[in-house]
């Protein structure tokens, strides 16, 4: 266990003081921590034992390069931007509108359902969040809305796009702890819809709070309303087929994710918001995504197959063991560290950092890896709009530069409130995240 927590202190040196890429930090902890427990030192570098650390690094990255299953990345990926592009988020927000816009903080709570309409297909929480800004902000400032109260309902709404499948963040777990990225899909889905009612309750608290924060929109009629749904039919259908085609086997996640593409491709083309120079873009910046989300992966493969052979996991379990406590004590120290290591790193380093070490303890207590993967992205969204490393705010913060990230941060903390009652929920009563598993597949 020595060499393994060494090992993972001087990881935390590379990323947060020499500032090294979590990618390149985990490959060279990952090869040079292998080496040390193979007994090999700089002084014997031209040793062939040296072979071992480097067949094992070389094998994860051709394996990984290799790996069908891994091609559901770059298509859920280029989907996303394709959804973007095609302006759909404005068709969502004014649907979302329609139907609760005329209610106080309505406005708020069009938008977080937008965002978790839009981040079914983005899958992106960034992105959703500064696409959202752009959408949502104008009549929010147009109605009086409070500026703490309107970025907030889209920094948290945008926290939706990790969880609510298609999620790039459960393909990497399923990935990484080899569980069905299906079964991922079946059980984030009911976490995900609570965690759009848990938000709409929190922006109610907060315009009971204080009224003027939220004020009354516009009232549509029914006529109005009918008209304003017309024009989410295309994401409805995307949705419906991709995920549609998955929880009933179908067609698998990959294939599911080529379809997917393809019809966002479609739906871009029949809304005329596609050009050869706007296709170069998104292909350009799913490529450039891609690339930096099999680095990451790799390097977290090499990380994950040092602490292995270093016996951490297998360590930790004694060590657990021999406290004496229960199971569910456990899980609660893990989220603990989850909510720490939050304030600090963003979710999906958080996640790569974490989840080699945890799982097989996870596992050998017998837990359900599946009910495990929803924990974890529940409580890494929270990382998402808590200070002082709250991606999502910052992001707001560089797309509206005269909002202070201060207030942003005030404005969320309901949201993240509502986020930890989310997460006790699905962590004490399991069946949340695995009833359509269950059902579906087992």
């Amino acid at each position: 266990m020595t060499t393994a927590l060494i090992g993972f202190g001087i990881l935390l040196i590379l990323i947060v003081v020499v500032r090294i890429p979590i990618a390149f930090s985990m490959g060279i902890v990952g090869f040079f921590g292998f080496a040390a427990t193979m007994g090999l030192t700089f002084d014997n570098i031209g040793d062939f034992r040296w072979t071992g650390p480097l067949s094992m690094a070389a094998k994860r990255v051709v394996d990984t390069a290799q790996e069908y299953g891994l091609s559901v990345i770059p298509l859920f990926i280029l989907m996303g931007n394709l959804v973007t592009k095609s302006g759909l988020s404005h068709e969502l927000y004014r649907a979302s509108n329609a139907f609760l816009g005329h209610r106080k903080g309505g406005l708020s709570m069009a938008t977080v359902v937008a965002c978790g309409g839009f981040s079914a297909i983005c899958g992106s929480s960034l992105a959703t969040s500064a696409t959202m800004a752009k959408v949502a902000m104008p009549p929010m400032r147009k109605y009086g809305y409070a500026d703490s109260l309107a970025t907030a309902s889209i920094a948290a709404g945008g926290t939706l796009g990790i969880l609510i499948p298609p999620s790039v963040i459960l393909v990497i777990y399923g990935l990484l702890t080899e569980t069905s990225i299906r079964e991922l899909f079946a059980a984030g889905f009911i976490p995900g819809f609570l965690g759009i009612l848990l938000y709409l309750a929190a922006v109610r608290y907060v315009v009971w709070r204080n009224p003027e924060a939220g004020p009354c929109g516009e009232k549509l009629d029914w006529p109005e309303r009918m008209q304003a749904l017309r024009g989410v039919w295309g994401v409805l259908i995307l949705f419906t087929v991709v995920m549609g085609g998955i929880y009933l086997g179908i067609f698998t996640p990959t294939e599911a994710a080529g379809i997917g593409a393809g019809g966002a491709f479609v739906i871009a083309l029949s809304r005329k918001t596609l050009t050869f120079s706007s296709l170069f873009d998104i292909l350009t910046d799913t490529a450039r995504t891609s690339a930096m989300l099999f680095s990451v992966l790799i390097g977290a493969l090499i990380f994950s197959n040092f602490i292995n052979r270093a016996g951490l996991p297998a360590d930790l379990l004694e060590f657990v063991t021999g406290l004496n406590v229960s199971p569910m004590m456990v899980i609660f120290a893990i989220l603990l560290i989850y909510i720490v290591l939050g304030m600090v790193f963003e979710s999906l380093s958080m996640m790569l950092l974490t989840v080699p070490i945890f799982f097989p303890l996870v596992q050998s207590l017998g837990f359900d890896l599946v009910w495990f993967g929803i924990v974890v992205v529940v409580v890494t969204e929270i990382s998402l709009i808590t200070p002082p490393v709250g991606m999502n705010v910052f992001v707001l913060s560089a797309v509206l530069r005269d909002i202070k990230a201060s207030t942003i941060f005030k404005g969320v903390t309901p949201f993240w409130c509502a986020d930890i009652v989310r997460l006790l929920l699905i962590t004490l009563i399991a069946p949340i995240s695995l009833i359509l598993p269950e059902l579906l597949y087992r």
